[in-house]
């Protein structure tokens, strides 16, 4: 695989908002958004018995890049790639990351892609990383991620983490901090910390 042959990864509802969004590419936050609206509208025309993939966006680079997509009930997963890529292998990736998606989630559908943002991500990051293709098998992947659930379960869950973290400021011994500094006229009050742990 060439590096970085995926630029990015956009998943959107039938109305143009975001679920998923990477960049594995600097683009600055206002062209995201743009690039994002931009994908939306080329893919929204598009006829649904038409091939599912297209040049790509003025913003993205135009020829030099393709759109490849596929529309599953309510939302699009755009996978933008190198021209050079293969689009049925891009789909198929596409079918494995929804697939798996959906074993992980057991009929994944847009909310799962909104309330667990962390757990859709770090299955991204088991099927691509900074833009290269890591896994195509699907067992494998799910594989993966089970070891992690069990670690996070193990270790209290990922819910706990807080907790703990706050907890383990509480026992640290921190010497007593000044509450008032003096720099020649100015006076600083220093906030009562303690408030906030």
């Amino acid at each position: 695989w060439p590096a970085e042959m995926i630029q990015a990864i956009l998943v959107f509802n039938n109305h143009g908002k975001p679920r998923l969004v990477r960049f594995y590419q600097r683009f600055p936050e206002e062209i995201q958004q743009q690039i994002v609206r931009e994908t939306f509208h080329l893919v929204l025309k598009r006829d649904d018995n038409i091939c599912n993939f297209l040049e790509g966006g003025s913003l993205i680079g135009g020829a030099d890049y393709k759109l490849i997509y596929r529309h599953y009930a309510t939302l699009y997963f755009v996978f933008c790639v190198d021209s050079s890529e293969s689009e049925l292998g891009i789909l198929d990736l596409i079918q494995v990351f929804v697939e798996t998606l959906d074993k992980c989630f057991e009929n994944v559908c847009e909310l799962d892609l909104i309330f667990h943002m962390d757990k859709v991500h770090y299955i991204l990051q088991e099927v691509v990383m900074g833009g290269m293709v890591l896994e195509t098998n699907m067992n494998e992947i799910v594989a993966q991620i089970e070891a992690q659930n069990r670690l996070e379960k193990s270790e209290g869950g990922l819910s706990a983490a807080p907790a703990r973290a706050v907890s383990a400021v509480k026992n640290m011994n921190l010497p007593e901090i000044p509450r008032n500094i003096n720099i020649g006229d100015l006076n600083i009050k220093v906030p009562n910390l303690s408030q906030f742990v």
